[in-house]
């Protein structure tokens, strides 16, 4: 059997943190007991100022701990990865868990389908201590899910398992996204490759505390960077790039009026301008594939 696929192979676990000294120990805890053990777990501590180091120090023979000066989930990942040796990169949020089979299971699934790069699961959803629903709009699809994915985040970084090869193609984690940054990788991994499902929820997402950075961003300002990009670029095909015009002149047109209602002027006048960028009667750019 190719080495790639070998029975256990390692699989690099990167748990970003930031000031999560109240909860990153049960996020590590949940990696520890997993069923699968042959796994490489790597902690970044993002420059917290809290007592981070001193939670951790009781797990320090059983994972790699590096801290960076405060950059950002998006480093703090990128950072993780760059120091990872295994053939797969999975990561967790340092305030989601992990069931225990949930390794396992994506491993057995990677090595039933050797073509698969790419892979989550479905999650169990808590906000402040009470389990919910997702919404229909939420709702996880499998394979090409790219057109799906331009409204809103359809992957969760927690769930994710990937070879890190992959990387080595799309790139890594966008560093000058604040937020968002998952859903711009996502993007570029999903217009040429299928994200595959596992149906059945194997991590617990947790949400509603304060220092979450969904709360802290208006989160279509950084999905509207992100679709910008991908319109510069010309790996998209001819559908996807009108399906990508079309969902950025949505969100671009509602950020815009945002900026007029609040009087930000010189913000709204960027919009604008990004708008005529990319108005519908632009022609498809030349060069690009047909698809």
């Amino acid at each position: 059997m190719d080495n790639l696929f070998q029975e256990n192979p390692l699989v690099s676990v990167i748990i970003p943190t930031f000031n999560r000294g109240w909860i990153v120990t049960e996020a590590v805890q949940s990696v520890i007991d997993q069923d699968y053990q042959h796994i490489e777990i790597i902690v970044v501590d993002d420059g917290s100022t809290d007592d981070t180091k001193e939670k951790i120090m009781p797990f320090m023979e059983k994972i790699v701990f590096i801290t960076q000066k405060n950059q950002g989930v998006s480093a703090a990942r990128n950072a993780g990865i760059r120091i990872s040796h295994g053939v797969f990169v999975a990561f967790l949020d340092s305030d989601d868990l992990w069931l225990p089979e949930k390794i396992s299971i994506q491993v057995n699934f990677f090595n039933t389908d050797q073509d698969a790069m790419i892979c989550q699961t479905e999650e169990i959803w808590i906000r402040n201590s009470k389990r919910v629903n997702p919404k229909k709009k939420h709702k996880k699809l499998s394979g090409m899910i790219f057109e799906p994915s331009l409204h809103l985040c359809l992957v969760s970084p927690s769930a994710v398992m990937m070879k890190r090869s992959l990387f080595d193609i799309k790139g890594y984690f966008d560093e000058e996204l604040k937020a968002c940054e998952d859903y711009d990788l996502w993007l570029r991994i999903g217009s040429t490759i299928p994200v595959y499902l596992i149906d059945k929820p194997l991590i617990v997402k947790r949400g509603g505390h304060e220092d979450q950075l969904s709360g802290r961003h208006s989160l279509d300002k950084y999905r509207i960077r992100s679709l910008e990009k991908l319109l510069k670029n010309r790996e998209l095909t001819e559908e996807q790039y009108s399906a990508t015009a079309t969902v950025f002149h949505e969100k671009c047109s509602i950020y815009f009026h945002g900026c007029i209602k609040r009087g930000k002027k010189d913000e709204a006048e960027l919009y604008r301008r990004k708008l005529e960028q990319f108005c519908d009667d632009k022609p498809f750019p030349s060069g690009l594939s047909k698809g």
